[in-house]
């Protein structure tokens, strides 16, 4: 079984952040809404393993 990474685990976070601010560039809050929603599902799929997805759904609830 995964576990959960929380510590900071992604290279160059400020770049990733700006190509993020970028892809939501033009929407509109229900575009950026369904964007985001279309992302969380893709990386879901990525990880895959569903007890490391509940702990991202405990974490994310718990901030």
């Amino acid at each position: 079984m995964a576990k959960l990474e929380t510590r900071p685990n992604i290279a160059a976070p400020d770049d990733f952040y700006a190509d993020l601010l970028a892809a939501h560039e033009g929407l509109d809050k229900e575009e950026s809404d369904a964007f985001n929603a279309r992302l969380i599902l893709i990386l879901a799929n990525h990880i895959g393993d569903r007890e490391t997805l509940r702990e991202a759904l405990e974490a994310a609830r718990s901030r």
